[in-house]
């Protein structure tokens, strides 16, 4: 990989992420912050998210973690480490946009991490009686 490709990557990465809590500020009837915290709008929608909502803290370290494997992606020289470290991130970006995405729809997840065990009881309780219906 070129280091314009990664590049692409890392900054698609972090516009992903930062779209996924975008729509969870504005759900919330905010307008998103253009401010960055440490150098990185992410982090700043991130603090502007966790003010709306306290449990929102729960995917801070999330946060940081793509942030970090956006970096290391970006300085490594090694063909693999950089393939590592760009799925490393994007696995951290998926798990952002699936914590921002459970809620959206239950509103109290992350208030003890970022389980989604609401999600996942609402969701098993409709496969159990859709299952005894049949």
């Amino acid at each position: 990989m070129d280091n314009d490709t990664i590049a692409q990557r890392t900054d698609q990465l972090l516009a992903d992420a930062q779209a996924a809590v975008t729509a969870w500020i504005t759900a919330q009837g905010s307008e998103p912050t253009n401010d960055a915290v440490e150098g990185f709008q992410l982090l700043g929608l991130h603090r502007q998210a966790a003010r709306l909502d306290p449990s929102f803290n729960a995917c801070r370290e999330s946060c940081r973690e793509l942030i970090y494997q956006c970096n290391v992606a970006s300085a490594a020289e090694d063909h693999a480490e950089q393939y590592k470290r760009l799925r490393l991130a994007a696995m951290v970006g998926d798990h952002i946009a699936l914590f921002v995405a459970g809620k959206l729809e239950t509103a109290g997840l992350g208030t003890f991490c970022c389980a989604a065990r609401p999600v996942r009881a609402t969701h098993d309780d409709d496969a159990a009686m859709n299952e005894h219906r049949s």
